[in-house]
Order: C-alpha cells, then sequence, then structure tokens
C-alpha cells in the first residue's frame, strides 16, 4: 500500500437549488486548483509528497456518484492529469441536499482507500443544511470518532432575495456547518458567498488541508450552543 500524507475525499455538492452555471464554475475552482503551481508545491512539501484523492458528487439521499476514483498525486504531471480528467467529466445535478447521504458516501471510499495517509480528511461543500436522509450528527460523530477530519465549503450564493435575508441565510449557513457538519483535528470552514470566490476559497481550502494547517477565520470551536438545533434545517440559532 502506498505511503500518502493526507487521504483527501473531495464530497462536492451538485444538487439543483444551484444552477448548472453556478456548478460548472464550482468545477472549474476544482480543476483550476489542480492545475495550480501553489497546490503542487504544498503536497511536495509534506514529508512523502504525496497524498491520495477521490471526487465524489452528492445531492439527495441516493445521489452519490464517483467522478474521479482514488489517484495518488506526488507530481505536477499526476495532478494535471487528475484535473484533466475532472474537467471532462460531466455535471449531473440531481435534487435534494442529503449531507448525510454525501459523508456516509465519502466514509465508504475511504474504507476502500489502498493508500495509508498520515491524515484522513473528508472536505463537504453544500449550499444548505442537510434536509433529506439520515440525521448528519451520529454520522459525524462516527467518522470523528475513526479520527477523520471534516472540513466545510458553505455556499450561501444570491438567488434574487433581499439582501437581508440573503445576509441572514449566509450567516445561518455557515453557523449550521461549523456546529453542525464539521468536525476532528483542526476542522475549519471556509465559506462562499460569490461566484467569483469559487476558485480563490477551493485552492486555499485545499493549500491548508494539504499542509495540515487549520485556517485563520471561523475555525471550529467544539463549544456547540444547546440551543442550536441541528435537526430542524433552516431553522435559525437562538
Amino acid at each position: 500500500m502506498p505511503a500518502v500524507d493526507l487521504e483527501l475525499v473531495l464530497a462536492v455538492d451538485v444538487s439543483s437549488s444551484m444552477s448548472l452555471a453556478e456548478l460548472q464554475v464550482q468545477r472549474d475552482g476544482y480543476v483550476s486548483a489542480f492545475r495550480h503551481p501553489d497546490l503542487m508545491r504544498a503536497i511536495g512539501s509534506g514529508a512523502r509528497g504525496a497524498i491520495a484523492l477521490s471526487y465524489l458528487e452528492w445531492a439527495g439521499p441516493r445521489h452519490q456518484r464517483v467522478v474521479l476514483p482514488w489517484t495518488i498525486i506526488g507530481s505536477a504531471e499526476d495532478a494535471r492529469r487528475f484535473a484533466d480528467a475532472l474537467a471532462a467529466q460531466p455535471i449531473m445535478a440531481e435534487a435534494g441536499t442529503s449531507i448525510s447521504g454525501g459523508l456516509l458516501a465519502a466514509a465508504a471510499l475511504l474504507a476502500k482507500s489502498q493508500a495509508v495517509g498520515e491524515r484522513r480528511v473528508i472536505d463537504i461543500s453544500g449550499d444548505g443544511p442537510n434536509n433529506a436522509g439520515q440525521p448528519v450528527g451520529p454520522i459525524r460523530a462516527m467518522l470523528t470518532g475513526s479520527g477523520v477530519t471534516i472540513n466545510g465549503l458553505p455556499v450561501s450564493l444570491p438567488h434574487g432575495s433581499s439582501n437581508g435575508f440573503q445576509s441572514f441565510a449566509r450567516q445561518y449557513l455557515a453557523l449550521y456547518y461549523e456546529h453542525c457538519v464539521i468536525g476532528g483535528p483542526g476542522a475549519f470552514v471556509i465559506g462562499i458567498d460569490d461566484l467569483g470566490m469559487f476558485e480563490v476559497a477551493i485552492r486555499r481550502k485545499l493549500l491548508l488541508e494539504i499542509v495540515g494547517q487549520p485556517a485563520r477565520t471561523r475555525l471550529a470551536s467544539f463549544a456547540r450552543p444547546a440551543t442550536f438545533d441541528c435537526s430542524m434545517p433552516g431553522t435559525a440559532p437562538r
């Protein structure tokens, strides 16, 4: 089994609440990240100079698709091949936002990994709270209990609502991810609220995960207030 610095599952939301244009920008952000020289420098800085990576898309409870299986990336050419393969894949949007289903599919991928990593991370994006399938809490507990870190990329793009509501929704989703989704050593949230932010935010998130450094903004506090009800999608914290 190859030894790597990191086993990373990119679990990417493709729910139909995002437009195809937004989904394409999201995909392009990942493609661009793996073509960027900073990413290869980060991978090369590790003790083993390689990571194992898989790309998963998810939506409702019955839609989880492994777009790219486990791939070892240890050179710039490996990263370019991964980016090119990802760019060539079709995007399939589906209804529903089952974060729990996405995490379960990511857990299954980790169980099948042939690599041995110093760290195991699930990087999950989403444009809303868990609204279908199993509750997130027990699945998060199972994963973090086995040493997996879950990082979050909440996506709050404007869709014609008032500025006040957009601000509330953006804040709520970031807090939901912080208190209800992420967990494990060094877990963090990096939110996106502008279509133009995808490329930079995704690259920053990947760099932090690869080098094993927590983000400096919106770190997991792990002091989750009892009044934040993770079982009620769309319910504001009190």
